[in-house]
């Protein structure tokens, strides 16, 4: 099977997973609003971000694993990959130790600076814990299976597996919700879905890798890049977590669920584009473990073109109909305003900028280069969340925004150069020419509005022209893409023509 048939595979059930996610993302919070209220979701959302950062914690060991395990999978040596896994496990048994502590001593200092009438200092610790079932289970049962389905470009694996659990979860936390249970009973019942997961992993992995001896000497040094690949992971949970945790301190909870369901569809979208990038960093790492440069240099470059297109596309809509869906979708939920235009241009604006760098970020994952972009990392990080501090307590949610968006602006100058100089050497100025691309299409998409304004009275309406829109959004980004890449274009055209071949 040739790569670009794994990717598809693998963005095919990717694709699945996502639809499902996604789904769940939109049924859950409304039940939560429609159930609980706008505060309880407000702290079911901040709890989960806070959460999200104690997993940095195994963030470095997952991509290294990940990383050491290229070659030996390349090259079947049986032997070291048991060595890389048995490590895997014995780390992340010491890491989820320390997740352990971590959620326990949020679950004692949270209740403390967070206060609502509608539940005790004490479930609010308990809701703590039960939400931190999930993230233990991971460091001690299905991390190690992770880091091995992923450096052999088997995600699909994950991803099915997932969409069993996800179902389990909607289906069990809907029932005890509306039966009129608390909302700590609801979320402990739910927890047991993650345990359907790691059951169906545990199971493929033990009979699809045989050769795995699980005795042998483990072989510490293939991670003695985890500290530095968790820099790298760093980024990522501060972008996503940031904007909610600097809110948990700087607003209050109502503000806190009005950002919460906006980000429902950042969310959604990052899910969305995460199909197209499923698989791929194995599949670069296994080209850059080859040295093959040739192959690096077109697969990466026409990556890159239609990369950018699609995110030009989808953020372009995205602006449009985000307002309306949110106002929709919150009909009949009087107790916080969630009709905030500004809010909504300024989290896509900011997620936007986030994915241009999507191309070069993953190739300094398929390269393992961690301990080489630390230091920008920092700066990144750093920016995100002083300015977003800064801005955030003069302007709110709208500041905490501001502040990612400069951190982004930042890393999307920056990583072109350092992928130029140290993987591709292909000049940075082709992914600065091509960033026009996306400010051409996104600007033309988004304008429309002034000409014809979009304001759907019901969900089908809303449907209906989205679909117009995104026919519209289509013809825009392939004229550009022939107007301004033609050759890029047709090769393009001619490579998922191959999908289909041997």
């Amino acid at each position: 099977m040739n790569r670009t048939r794994i990717f598809v595979h693998n963005a095919l059930t990717t694709a699945l997973l996502q639809a499902f996610t996604m789904l769940s993302g939109f049924i859950l919070p409304r039940i939560m609003l429609g159930v609980y209220g706008s505060e309880i979701n407000g702290i079911v959302t901040s709890l989960t971000q806070f959460i999200a950062c104690f997993n940095l914690v195994e963030a470095g060991i997952s991509a290294a694993a990940t990383y050491s395990l290229y070659r030996p999978i390349a090259e079947r040596n049986a032997a070291v990959i048991s060595g890389i896994v048995v490590a895997a496990r014995n780390f992340y048994n010491k890491t989820g130790f320390i997740f352990v502590t971590l959620t326990v001593g949020l679950a004692v200092i949270y209740p403390l600076f967070v206060h609502t009438d509608l539940l005790s200092p004490v479930e609010i610790g308990v809701l703590v814990l039960i939400l931190g079932i999930n993230g233990a289970l991971e460091f001690f049962t299905l991390a190690k299976y992770r880091a091995l389905l992923t450096a052999d470009q088997k995600t699909y694996v994950v991803s099915l597996a997932s969409i069993v659990a996800i179902v389990i979860n909607v289906g069990v936390f809907a029932g005890a919700a509306l039966s009129g249970m608390s909302v700590v009973m609801a979320k402990f019942l739910a927890t047991f879905s993650i345990f359907v997961r790691t059951f169906l992993l545990w199971g493929y992995c033990r009979h699809h890798y045989t050769y795995l001896d699980y005795n042998a000497a483990p072989i510490p040094e293939a991670l003695s890049r985890s500290w530095d690949a968790l820099y790298l992971q760093i980024l990522g949970v501060v972008h996503s977590s940031a904007p909610m945790i600097l809110a948990t301190f700087l607003t209050d909870l109502k503000t806190l669920s009005v950002f919460a369901i906006y980000n429902l569809v950042a969310v959604g979208l990052q899910g969305l584009l995460g199909i197209f990038i499923s698989g791929l960093s194995a599949s670069f790492g296994d080209i850059i473990a080859r040295k093959e440069l040739h192959t690096l240099q077109v697969a990466e470059s026409q990556f890159e073109f239609a990369y950018y297109l699609l995110i030009a596309a989808t953020y372009g809509v995205a602006m449009l109909f985000i307002v309306p869906f949110v106002v929709l979708y919150t009909e009949g939920v009087q107790d916080a305003n969630y009709n905030q235009p500004l809010l909504g241009f300024l989290l896509l604006l900011n997620g936007l900028l986030y994915n241009i760098k999507t191309p070069q970020g993953m190739l300094v994952i398929s390269a393992g280069l961690y301990r080489e972009t630390r230091w920008q990392t920092t700066t990144q990080g750093l920016i995100e969340v002083l300015a977003g501090a800064a801005f955030g307590y003069i302007w709110g949610i709208w500041g905490i925004l501001i502040g990612m968006i400069l951190s982004n602006i930042y890393r999307d100058i920056d990583l072109p150069f350092f992928i130029s100089k140290h993987v591709t050497q292909i000049s940075p100025w082709s992914s600065f020419r091509r960033m026009t691309y996306i400010a051409i299409i996104t600007a033309v998409i988004y304008g429309v509005q002034y000409i014809l304004p979009i304001a759907p009275q019901s969900f089908f309406v809303w449907t209906c022209e989205l679909f117009v829109a995104i026919f519209y959004a289509l013809l825009v980004t392939i004229a550009v893409a022939y107007v301004m890449e033609p050759g890029t274009s047709r090769a393009l055209l001619g490579r998922f023509r191959t999908v289909g071949g041997k």
